[in-house]
């Protein structure tokens, strides 16, 4: 009975070193396989950090994939790029493209909707200057990421689509653009840039008629007239947007008249009031049939149709030159 155990005990022994020794072989050849196996790729990185056209510094460590825009011109631009997919939010006044409409709303251009933005979980916010004082600070206090575009030439529309592109992974799109906007204004100015000054006619803008207010100096609208061969008859008082006499304007003659028109009722009036005025009857631009409507989205947004603008301007002022084009 001793000898069947012992050699039943020998048995075992000998079963559990030859186990052992498997697991042994086993485990040696798994770590040459590891060995040998070539080494695991990296998950792709992005982290890019820009500074934006109000000075700020931003960082961003992904490429974005919602997207929410808080002004119709940086909405223009991200469609423009292709990316349209990703925009997740915009204003109420963000009407083109088509499908611009169709997006979720945020609010106003000046009265964002900060628990509506928070809601979507935007992984970029693309902003203006008109929000940096409130708006902005408000987001980036809840860990969002804004990204100011503030435009003020036309030089400075193409640089604003340029950093939308690095900032979306869509550099090359970015570029195409910028290059074919570049190839248009260039189109314009080689008839212009060489004009004498007694070929340049002088135009009124009409921004508004109640009161009268045109565009000074330091404006887009101003470089736009000034690009497609007219002179501002209004460059002198100053910046932005100011108002201005009638008497001042009859005393300026201009020969070109041009006014903004929008959407909705009375979207009109300025064009109205610069072709029936009475007292502007005398005027070369009414004598000689020179009075113009352009459409205010068009010349005001600071994103790629605003060289449609420029185009139209230098036909309005210019037909000689560009009607026939």
């Amino acid at each position: 009975m001793k000898l069947h155990s012992i050699a039943a005990g020998i048995r075992i022994k000998s079963k559990l070193r030859r186990l052992a020794t498997l697991c042994l072989v086993l485990a040696i050849l798994a770590s040459l396989i590891v060995a040998c196996a070539p080494p695991a790729e990296e998950a792709p990185t992005f982290l890019l950090e820009v500074t934006d056209q109000a000075g700020r510094v931003v960082k961003l460590e992904k490429i974005p994939e919602r997207i929410v825009s808080l002004a119709p011109s940086n909405t223009e631009i991200l469609f423009a790029l292709d990316l349209g997919d990703k925009v997740v939010g915009v204003t109420e006044y963000c009407n083109y493209p088509e499908a611009a409409k169709d997006k979720p709303k945020i609010g106003g251009f000046s009265t964002v909707d900060l628990e509506k933005v928070v809601f979507i979980e935007p992984d970029l916010i693309l902003a203006t200057n008109i929000h940096r004082d409130n708006i902005t600070p408000a987001l980036e206090r809840l860990d969002l990421t804004v990204l100011t575009l503030d435009p003020r030439t036309l030089g400075e529309v193409l640089e604003a689509i340029i950093l939308i592109g690095e900032c979306t992974g869509k550099q090359e799109a970015a570029s195409q653009l910028v290059t074919e906007m570049k190839n248009r204004i260039k189109t314009v100015t080689d008839k212009t840039d060489n004009l004498p000054q007694a070929q340049r006619p002088r135009v009124f803008y009409v921004m508004w008629h109640e009161p009268l207010m045109t565009v000074g100096s330091h404006t887009r609208i101003h470089e736009l007239i000034g690009l497609a061969g007219g002179v501002n008859i209004a460059q002198d008082l100053g910046e932005g947007y100011p108002t201005i006499s009638l008497e001042a304007v009859i005393q300026a003659n201009p020969q070109v008249i041009i006014a903004g028109s929008g959407m909705g009722e009375g979207a009109d009036l300025p064009f109205q009031y610069a072709s029936t005025e009475p007292r502007l009857k005398d005027t070369d631009a009414r004598i000689n049939h020179r009075v113009y409507e352009i459409y205010t989205d068009l010349v005001g947004r600071p994103g790629p149709r605003i060289v449609e603008a420029l185009e139209q301007l230098a036909e309005m002022i210019h037909p000689e030159l560009f009607a026939s084009d």
